[in-house]
């Protein structure tokens, strides 16, 4: 299935190539004129769900807030969330909060933090970020902006184990990301063998087709988010309408 989203950078909906994000800011391949309530209002009437809206920084809080006003219970919220603030994002129209970073310290995962944050607001509520990175022959989580490498490998231990703790994950193909060259089979034929919870891929998608082989390659366990090659987001080969088309197609 498809899941739409809503980068936002410096205030503005973006599509950023995702490893060039930095204190300096990122290498930038689209930034809209319309606000992130228009997009949240377009996924609501196409009857989109489970997309998400990641703030990419500080600065984004108001935009972020008048999409979930947009489509209250529609999206998912991610950038900045901790065990403080979940809640809140929840309250104000969230229908889960996305965490990455702030669960893990100095490159490990911080149990002590991920149990508090469950105890705050339930696993049914929590998406973990697992976006990864390439390093060799195995994949590993990156946190702070997809910047720091941690210890954390991708497999089918990791994904069981935080799947006790969480609904879904989120996983960006970071190498990839931003560059709509194609997504990272390698990575979505393992998510699919591993993953024992609904999981979204990101990262490289440039043609309808790559949503039927995330399916087929994912043992249709994986959905994908399609950003840079979409043409509400100015790329030129993927149509929005195409994707939503795809999600109406009877159940095999």
């Amino acid at each position: 299935m498809f899941r739409p989203c809503i980068d936002l950078h410096e205030g503005k909906v973006k599509q950023i190539v995702g490893g060039t994000l930095s204190d300096a800011g990122a290498r930038t391949n689209f930034v809209s004129e319309k606000s992130a309530a228009w997009f949240a209002e377009l996924y609501r009437s196409d009857k989109l769900t489970g997309g998400h809206v990641i703030q990419l920084g500080s600065g984004n809080e108001a935009q972020a807030r008048a999409a979930l006003a947009a489509f209250p219970g529609g999206l998912h919220l991610g950038g900045g969330v901790n065990a403080s603030n979940a809640r809140g994002w929840l309250e104000v129209g969230a229908s889960h909060v996305i965490v990455t970073s702030w669960v893990f310290r100095e490159g490990r995962a911080d149990w002590a933090r991920l149990d508090e944050l469950v105890k705050a607001i339930g696993k049914g509520k929590l998406v973990l970020d697992l976006s990864c990175r390439k390093r060799g022959e195995k994949y590993f989580v990156v946190t702070d902006r997809w910047q720091i490498f941690t210890e954390l490998e991708v497999n089918a231990e990791t994904l069981q184990k935080f799947s006790t703790y969480c609904a879904e994950f989120l996983i960006h193909a970071v190498d990839v990301e931003g560059l709509c060259r194609g997504i990272d089979r390698e990575l979505v034929t393992k998510l699919g063998q591993w993953t024992p919870i609904p999981t979204t891929y990101a990262g490289g998608a440039s043609t309808l087709a790559d949503l039927e082989t995330v399916t087929q390659l994912g043992e249709g366990k994986i959905d994908l988010t399609i950003g840079s090659a979409l043409d509400i987001f100015g790329g030129i080969g993927v149509k929005y309408a195409d994707c939503v088309k795809f999600n109406q197609r009877p159940a095999k």
